[in-house]
């Protein structure tokens, strides 16, 4: 069952780059990625993915079979090379030892549930000098996995951008008041810390420690800055992500929990959870010193 589920994988992914007209419903996401690059004059150079099984629910002659797909695409942009990386979490139903479905299990950007919790070094300074370089390589240590210092939630974006800014340099503030500051501390945290909306709404309204600006254009952001997503546009965000690289017009390249993404282009086109009303906040970390 494993080595076909493999096969399977590799099979489907190598047609969704190489053809260009029939392309299935399964290879839908490849397709808006392929599509979005076309219009930024790039392209998939190269692409692979490695499958793993978390788990495998039998029933008489049906298997359900939940697994993580590991994608890793070399992308040429205007002759500058570089590698995106996604996770995507899919589950697909044999019957008999065939395949007669396989889908993607779309991310919850709702669910705030914490799996883990941990105790920090508490450390309240109104002042801090950003180090963008260390900020992000914490997001390229942990894209694909979790600090154990550090409590992991079902819906982990905001928890892990947190983290991020963390290792930055971004001191806590406000403890032990949950609605006040930016914190996690003795097994708690504050909503600023877990949550995309009210994130989004903490870094342009402190007053002290870690702050940020708003910025009109993506192109403005440095390493190190953060992107939020209302994928509905109804007012409610739902998503956050780091700056970690630029491409060939310096254009944002971030990473991301949830759907665990690396070098992912910053608009989200290709994602399951975009839509055309789609709202972005893009926000440059204040450098105090």
């Amino acid at each position: 069952m494993r080595k076909q589920l493999q096969v399977l994988l590799e099979k489907r992914v190598k047609q969704c780059v190489t053809n260009t007209r029939d392309i299935n419903e399964e290879c839908e996401k490849i397709k808006m990625k392929k599509q979005g690059l076309e219009e930024r004059k790039g392209e998939i150079v190269k692409a692979k993915a490695s499958g793993k099984i978390q788990n495998i629910e039998q029933v008489a002659d049906i298997a359900h079979v939940y697994y993580q797909v590991h994608f890793q695409y070399l992308i040429n942009h205007k002759g500058t090379l570089y590698i995106e990386e996604e996770i995507e979490e899919r589950k697909a139903e044999f019957y008999k030892g065939t395949l007669v479905d396989d889908e993607e299990i779309a991310p919850d950007f709702t669910v705030e549930k914490a799996e883990a919790s941990i105790n920090d070094v508490f450390d309240e300074r109104v002042k801090f000098a950003y180090d963008r370089l260390s900020a992000v390589k914490y997001a390229e240590t942990w894209w694909n996995s979790y600090n154990p210092r550090f409590s992991k939630f079902t819906n982990d974006c905001t928890n892990y951008i947190s983290q991020c800014l963390r290792a930055g340099g971004a001191p806590m503030t406000g403890y032990p008041n949950r609605s006040k500051g930016w914190w996690m501390q003795n097994n708690s945290w504050t909503y600023s810390w877990t949550v995309a909306h009210s994130f989004r709404w903490y870094l342009p309204n402190a007053r002290v420690g870690l702050r940020a600006v708003e910025v009109n254009r993506p192109e403005e952001l440095k390493l190190g800055d953060i992107i939020c997503y209302d994928f509905e546009g109804d007012g409610r965000f739902n998503h956050t992500t780091i700056v970690t690289a630029k491409d060939a017009d310096g254009m944002p390249l971030v990473n991301a929990h949830t759907t665990n993404s690396r070098k992912r282009y910053w608009a989200y086109t290709d994602s399951t959870a975009y839509t055309p009303n789609i709202k972005y906040i893009f926000l440059q970390v204040v450098d105090d010193v």
